[in-house]
């Protein structure tokens, strides 16, 4: 993964607080999967790995991408970024209905890890920087996110 964009405690650090929280979790799929270990180990860390991508890609869609969009005019760069997160969300759509100890379970939470990693290393080498050149309000755009974040979190563990 590349390296992270510098501290600065707004939208741009939430979001890549995601990306690295979510990678230390598919590494750990990654361990659970090499080990053989449990079915139901594997399928619970799993789980957790659609929802909270499920989550960041939704307010990022919802809120860090328009804004980008309006103050960034980098049109091409987040209609890929969107283009990449309907083939992340298909993925885990594939993964949701699955159980873990079916076939090519484990192989499409790899390749979905895989697919993040290269997700995240375009944002953050282009459009996080992008976006700290901006004169968006990354502050204010961060109580956004984290209060949408909180909010469909919510939503996700009543359903659960």
């Amino acid at each position: 993964m590349s390296k992270a964009p510098p501290k600065k405690n707004d939208a741009v650090d939430l979001l890549d607080a995601d990306h690295i929280a979510v990678k230390k979790l598919f590494q750990e799929f990654n361990k659970l999967a090499e080990a053989k270990a449990a079915v139901p180990d594997r399928q619970a860390l799993a789980d957790r790995i659609c929802r909270e991508l499920s989550v960041h890609a939704q307010i990022e869609e919802e809120i860090f991408y328009p804004a980008m969009r309006a103050a960034v005019h980098e049109d091409l760069l987040l209609d890929e970024a969107t283009v990449e997160h309907a083939t992340a969300k298909d993925l885990i759509a594939q993964i949701e209905s699955m159980r873990a100890d079916e076939a090519c379970f484990d192989a499409k939470v790899i390749v979905l890890g895989e697919y993040i990693d290269h997700h995240v290393k375009e944002e953050r080498e282009q459009l996080f920087e992008k976006a700290r050149k901006s004169k968006v309000d990354l502050a204010a755009l961060k109580e956004q996110l984290t209060a949408r974040k909180e909010e469909l979190m919510a939503q996700m563990e009543t359903a659960a």
